[in-house]
């Protein structure tokens, strides 16, 4: 909304299922003004790794097109950190937020990272749209700064959570996903149990009590056949979901 405010077309990129739903140069329509990448990705939870990322830095350069990267899920990751585009490039804009890491969703606080001869640009932007996050928000922020051992035990509890979804959901009939390499959602291809994401999560729901997000919420060509499970929750609720789960889809099946 805020890209066709500014008199942008917005487009979608149709990643594939082989690039773990993560964009490769060749994936790249003609006439971009600008690339946003996410890394960890909603809903994927996959990561681009440094030689994925340096291929699109390098193809966005070659191209004349402006890099965006979204990095709000950076510090929650299950095994090699995220990479930030700024380990590659000065040339780039990044964007973080206490939402995700920090358990901040909610408090609107984040960051920007600008090429220095823009930064004027964002400033006036940012005056005319939001100025600052609130004072409260900025003071909770910084204290969240201090609190790391919480934080890593919210990371500890995100990974106990990951494994039980990667057992969990192939023995309830869910089997086509790339296993996350951070944030804390499964994206899966559901194509051979429905062609109605909406209707199943909806079914999911009433029936077996767990919530779902239907693919369309996410992409509007091929969403009808995905959905996305989130873990963010006690291990013991992942767990219990998990079960009801597999309950409703051996009826079910």
């Amino acid at each position: 909304q805020i890209l066709s405010a500014l008199g942008y077309t917005p487009v979608g990129i149709q990643t594939s299922a082989a690039n773990r739903y993560q964009p490769v140069p060749s994936d790249l329509p003609d006439d971009l003004a600008g690339l946003m990448l996410a890394s960890p990705g909603n809903p994927s939870s996959t990561m681009l790794g440094r030689t994925e990322l340096a291929a699109l830095i390098e193809a966005s350069r070659a191209r004349g097109i402006s890099l965006i990267s979204d990095e709000i899920y950076h510090g929650l990751h299950y095994g090699d950190r995220g990479v930030s585009a700024l380990e590659l490039t000065d040339d780039v804009y990044v964007i973080n937020s206490f939402s995700k890491y920090f358990s901040m969703t909610g408090w609107r606080v984040g960051w920007m990272v600008v090429p220095e001869d823009h930064v004027r640009t964002i400033e006036r932007l940012a005056q005319n749209m939001f100025i600052c996050p609130p004072h409260a928000s900025q003071v909770a922020a910084l204290a969240a700064l201090d609190c790391t051992d919480e934080l890593e035990a919210n990371r500890a509890v995100y990974t106990a959570n990951r494994a039980l979804m990667l057992e969990g959901l192939p023995k309830a009939g869910f089997t086509a996903f790339a296993p996350p390499d951070g944030a804390f959602y499964v994206y899966a291809d559901v194509s051979d149990l429905t062609d109605d994401s909406r209707a199943f999560a909806a079914e999911i729901l009433q029936k077996a009590g767990v919530a779902v997000t239907p693919g369309l919420d996410f992409d509007p060509l091929r969403g009808h056949a995905t959905l996305r499970f989130s873990y963010a929750r006690a291990t013991e609720d992942i767990a219990e979901g998990l079960a009801r789960l597999e309950r409703f889809m051996a009826a079910r099946l």
